[in-house]
């Protein structure tokens, strides 16, 4: 098995602000893993809220040496390999998790969706992020985001009631309200949730650092609107106690460090009574065709990573009005441009 990985900056429409900072392009990474004539990719985003960036990628990849391996069929075997080369990384991990699911799925000659027994028609319809910003560029995403059933709107700065406000002067479209841990104090948690409660928002997001976990309990406590998981939940490990404060997690694949990991936490979500979220970073077709694999198991869906930028150097999954188109292209169903 050969390994290699290319850089790419992918160019956002808009500038996208949240709580935390705000971006122009993305840099990521797409790994190619070669076996047996086949070619599979696999995605990383790095995100700095985990410690990862280009350069930690490079590292990490460098470190990864899958010749002691027959196939990509041992991916159990060569995923707890990976796993144990240095602690965190998990977008890294990421990519060769999705490059070997991909070569098995190519392999095959069937999509993931459909090797793992699951019908298409039950993914539910994904939203369209909209990023914290002024009422003129607010209104202006939200018209071009008319065609979406769903909107998620970033808040946790000064401006949330204007974010709000601004869209419902132009539609009353359900609300994910996301606030990216914003809101530091619990007071000041419980005052957005009551001022939002009549304001057709179906979950609140990540409301409070995650490191505030009693604080978050106590919200929930008071809270008439369901609270969803997001920077609190990392790995299979994290779900049973999140139970406690939230109604809901919200798994990425950059963050659990690949499907392997996605699939046991939306298990034991289910388990525990959770609901169960898909979200993504701001990554290429190669990671959303990865997570649209798995969109039948869930209750929300936020994969619209590739709908936001204008450079996308794959041809993948397609979000259609929302909906997400999935294949019956082997793997992941993703492929570079010509």
């Amino acid at each position: 098995m050969k390994l290699s990985w290319k850089r790419y900056d992918l160019q956002l429409k808009h500038t996208f602000r949240i709580a935390r900072n705000a971006r122009e392009t993305v840099p990521v990474m797409i790994l190619s893993l070669t076996h047996d004539g086949i070619t599979a990719y696999g995605e990383a985003s790095p995100n700095i809220r985990y410690g990862e960036n280009i350069a930690t990628l490079n590292a990490f990849f460098e470190k990864v040496d899958l010749t002691k391996f027959d196939s990509p069929f041992a991916v159990d075997e060569i995923l707890r390999y990976v796993a144990e080369i240095e602690v965190g990384n998990n977008s890294a991990k990421c990519a060769v998790d999705l490059a070997l699911h991909d070569w098995i799925g190519k392999k095959l000659n069937v999509p993931l969706w459909k090797m793992w027994g699951l019908s298409p028609a039950n993914a539910p319809f994904s939203s369209f992020t909209i990023a914290i910003d002024t009422k003129e560029i607010v209104r202006q995403k939200v018209l071009e985001a008319e065609d979406f059933p769903i909107l998620k709107i970033k808040v946790g700065l000064e401006n949330d009631r204007e974010m709000i406000e601004t869209i419902r002067e132009i539609t009353g479209k359900p609300l994910y309200v996301d606030a990216n841990e914003g809101w530091k104090t619990r007071e000041k948690a419980l005052e957005s949730v009551r001022w939002l409660k009549d304001k057709n928002v179906v979950f609140i997001e990540q409301p409070m650092p995650a490191a505030q976990f009693e604080d978050t309990k106590w919200l929930r406590d008071r809270s008439e609107i369901p609270l969803i998981a997001d920077e609190s939940v990392h790995y299979l490990a994290d779900v049973p106690k999140l139970a406690d404060a939230f109604d809901g997690i919200n798994i990425k694949l950059m963050k659990s460090a690949g499907l392997r990991e996605a699939v046991r936490m939306i298990h034991a979500g289910r388990a525990n009574n959770l609901k169960i979220m898909l979200g993504c970073m701001i990554e290429t077709a190669v990671g959303i065709s990865a997570a649209a694999q798995l969109s039948p198991l869930l209750d929300y869906c936020d994969l619209d990573g590739n709908v936001l930028i204008s450079n996308d150097p794959f041809d993948g999954c397609r979000n259609i009005k929302g909906r997400l188109e999935l294949t019956k292209k082997s793997g992941l169903g993703a492929e570079p441009f010509e």
